[in-house]
C-alpha cells in the first residue's frame, strides 16, 4: 500500500461513511446482532453508535492502521468490548462455528478476493448464525443503463479508492460462497449518482 492508500483513503472513507444520511441504513443493518459478533472491514468504527446492546463482543477486522486510530473514541463510547482481531478477511484466524453473527457494511467492494471472504465469514458462524450486510455493487436487475455505466466506471473508481468495484453482485455472491438469503431489500441511495450508489441491505443465514 503506498501513501495514498494509507494516509488518504482512509481519511476520505471516515468522512464518507459518517454522513448522516447513513445513519438510518448502519441503524437498519445493525438490527437483531447480538452476542459475540465478528465484522469484517471494520473501518473507523461508525456502525458502533448501532450495535444493539445485545452485542457483547466484537472482533473487528481491518487493514487500516489509520482507520483503526480513527475509531477509537467511538469504540470508547460504545456499549460493546470491541478488538481488532486482524487485517485480512479472506482468512479469519477461528475456529469453526466461533461467532452468533457478522456484520460487513460497504466492505466486499475492495476485498480483492470477497469470494473467499465471505466462504471464511460463513466457515466462522455458528449453524443458523446470521451475516447482516449492506454493500453496494452491481445495480437490480432490469436497470440495464445503470449497469453498463458502472461497468465503464469500474477501472476510475478501482484507482481512485483502493480497489473499490461497483460491479459485485451481492446477492449472488452470498449465495455462492453457501448463505441463504432470507432478507434482501435493493435500492439507490438518495443523493447520489445511481452508478454510484446501488445498496444490498439485508440479512444472510449460515
Amino acid at each position: 500500500m503506498g501513501f495514498y492508500a494509507e494516509r488518504i483513503v482512509p481519511r476520505v472513507v471516515d468522512a464518507v461513511g459518517g454522513r448522516k444520511s447513513a445513519e438510518p441504513l448502519r441503524r437498519r443493518v445493525c438490527e437483531g446482532l447480538y452476542g459475540e459478533i465478528i465484522e469484517i472491514g471494520f473501518g473507523s468504527g461508525h456502525n458502533v453508535p448501532f450495535y444493539p446492546e445485545a452485542v457483547t463482543d466484537v472482533a473487528a477486522v481491518e487493514p487500516s492502521d489509520l482507520g483503526w486510530r480513527l475509531a477509537r473514541d467511538r469504540i470508547a463510547e460504545g456499549y460493546a468490548a470491541v478488538r481488532r482481531v486482524g487485517l485480512d478477511s479472506q482468512y479469519l484466524p477461528f475456529d469453526d462455528a466461533t461467532f452468533d453473527g457478522a456484520l460487513s457494511t460497504w466492505t466486499l467492494c475492495t476485498v480483492p478476493d470477497a469470494d473467499a471472504a465471505l466462504r471464511e465469514v460463513r466457515r466462522v458462524l455458528k449453524p443458523g448464525a446470521t451475516l447482516h450486510f449492506l454493500e453496494h455493487g452491481l445495480a437490480p436487475e432490469g436497470d440495464e443503463d445503470v449497469r453498463r455505466l458502472q461497468h465503464r466506471l469500474d477501472p476510475l473508481e478501482r484507482r481512485l479508492f483502493a480497489g473499490c468495484r461497483l460491479t459485485r453482485p451481492i446477492a449472488e455472491m452470498l449465495t455462492a460462497a453457501g448463505f441463504t438469503v432470507v432478507d434482501l431489500d435493493e435500492f439507490y441511495e438518495k443523493g447520489a449518482p445511481r452508478a454510484m450508489a446501488a445498496d444490498s441491505l439485508g440479512v444472510a443465514m449460515r
